[in-house]
């Protein structure tokens, strides 16, 4: 982590993450990850301490000026203790999926402390085999999904030597946190961040200029005013979009990046719109379980579209904007429905919605910090009668080889994507060593059976891998915990079958099963 890429103010985009949230929307991002062994508590938070000079933003706290009038910034925490960040933990016996599921359903759905950096790691003990995990949270404020998957790898290694503790350098006094600011620093960090975001915003409207001139966008227009009859029939809300909680339930699967790569070349589009047409059909389902029509009707889906160049992929703080896209819920067949959502997908991409979502966004930093404030802080409180979208899936490259903890090699990683107000369910993948590890987060009284939307997503993903020729493994005998497992309606992790025997013998062979996300520009 290069300190160059570090600065005190926060963008707008960061601040709009602490302006929204509430005890019905934690806005963290997260990861549930297991290892192939037990995590030595004390030799782990001697390697994060050791490495913590690296990120220097995870030992400073969020400071507000009075009244707004200057964007929030980053102070170095006086009081900087690393126990108050990493934490031993036990699930409850029999100590299997579904009870670390219910560990950090619990976990996620807690907000996070402001008076100390907004980082934690639960180290958890007490699974079954001797397994080991990790339950890691970082504020939405402080890293988005690309800048957190570099945090990730900053605090593990990637050999079993480099995950404990390096030689830490001699670092100077840090100063106590500056509380009380002045007004003209305030309205001078104000005065900044507006000339950004003005210059952010006109370099984008130059952007949209030229491709504008550019014969393909012409036509990606026209593709889009097609489109735009099916995008105003997708403001509806679906058994999901309800009022939330903050109580929380997730689930997980994995399945194995080559088969998701196979379907692709049979069938054309990208990886993205592979995930993406596997969990609409999901979601078809789970609107039919409720007793809801799927005839004519779309869903409203939001992809988080990363914005880093790549000299910058590892600095903190957000660099995203949005791709909204409405696929329809009733198309059963799944290569129709990967080609309609290829198509729909390379309609938005080309006609730069992201770009114009990025522009709104920077005019709306462009506004003083105190309106802002007042802006995003109400969105909460406000019911409107149509949702502006129905869920968010988003997509994040992880580590393409091993990480390790403390000398324990990590055999998955769950994604978790923050969700709440009217937004029931949000969909998270997450690429790692050769798999997808996807996650879905629900408000425990919105959606209190994503188990089985999970399900769903399995029978989904063997539906378009049959349709791709991949040859399925021979089915297994039941075994007594595979019929406990099925009991839950999806509160055990499933795993795709695989053509390339990837998993561990006894690994659980459920119908398999996708992710759930899309990152537009991979």
């Amino acid at each position: 982590m290069k300190s160059h890429n570090l600065r005190r103010r926060l963008s707008s985009v960061d601040a709009a993450f602490l302006y929204l949230e509430r005890k019905e929307i934690p806005l963290h991002i997260a990861s549930v990850s297991t290892f192939d062994g037990l995590i030595p508590f004390e030799e782990f938070v001697a390697a994060i301490d050791s490495k913590l000079h690296l990120i220097p933003r995870y030992r400073q706290v969020v400071v507000t000026p009075p009244y707004h009038l200057g964007p929030p910034l980053w102070e170095d925490d006086p009081d900087f203790d690393i126990r108050r960040h990493i934490f031993r933990v036990a699930v409850r016996k029999p100590g299997g999926e579904a009870e670390l599921e219910a560990l950090a359903s619990r976990i996620l759905g807690q907000v996070m402390d402001r008076r100390k950096p907004l980082w934690d790691i639960h180290v958890v003990e007490g699974l079954k085999g001797g397994r080991g995990a990790l339950i890691a949270r970082v504020h939405h404020s402080l890293a988005d999904g690309i800048s957190g998957e570099a945090l990730l790898k900053v605090m593990l290694g990637d050999t079993a030597e480099s995950s404990f503790a390096i030689p830490k350098p001699k670092l100077r006094r840090r100063r106590p946190a500056a509380r009380n600011h002045s007004l003209r620093e305030a309205l001078g960090n104000a005065l900044e961040g507006t000339v950004e975001n003005l210059l952010m915003a006109d370099a984008i409207t130059v952007g949209l200029a030229e491709a504008l001139l550019d014969g393909r966008m012409q036509k990606a227009v026209k593709g889009l005013r097609s489109l735009l009859p099916e995008m105003a029939a997708s403001i509806e809300r679906l058994p999901f979009n309800r009022p939330c909680s903050g109580d929380r339930k997730f689930c997980w699967a994995e399945c194995s990046f080559t088969d998701v790569r196979a379907i692709r070349e049979a069938f054309g589009g990208t990886v993205n719109d592979v995930i993406l047409s596997v969990v609409t059909r999901a979601i078809a389902r789970y609107v039919r379980l409720h007793r809801q029509t799927v005839t004519k009707r779309f869903i409203r889906v939001v992809c988080p579209v990363s914005m880093r160049r790549t000299d910058d992929g590892e600095s903190m703080g957000n660099r995203i904007t949005f791709l909204p896209v409405a696929l329809p819920l009733d198309i059963r067949d799944p290569v129709r429905m990967l080609k309609a959502v290829a198509m729909r997908m390379e309609v938005m991409k080309s006609a730069h919605v992201a770009d114009l979502v990025a522009l709104l966004a920077t005019w709306i930093g462009a506004a003083p910090p105190a309106l802002q404030a007042l802006f995003w802080s109400t969105i909460p409180d406000v019911t409107l009668p149509v949702p502006l979208l129905n869920i968010i899936c988003t997509n994040v490259p992880g580590s393409p080889v091993p990480l390790y903890a403390a000398g324990r090699r990590m055999i998955a990683s769950y994604p978790h994507v923050p969700t709440g107000y009217e937004l029931g369910v949000g969909c998270a993948v997450q690429s790692y060593d050769g798999k997808l590890f996807f996650g879905l987060t629900a408000d425990a009284h919105v959606a209190g059976d994503v188990g089985q939307l999970r399900d769903f997503i399995v029978q989904a993903f063997a539906e378009l891998a049959q349709a791709a020729g991949i040859a399925r493994p021979r089915r297994q005998p039941e075994t007594a915990g595979r019929k406990r497992r099925a009991r839950t309606n999806g509160h055990a992790a499933a795993v795709l079958p695989s053509s390339r025997a990837e998993m561990p013998a006894g690994s659980p062979r459920v119908p398999p099963a996708p992710d759930a996300t899309a990152h537009p520009r991979a």
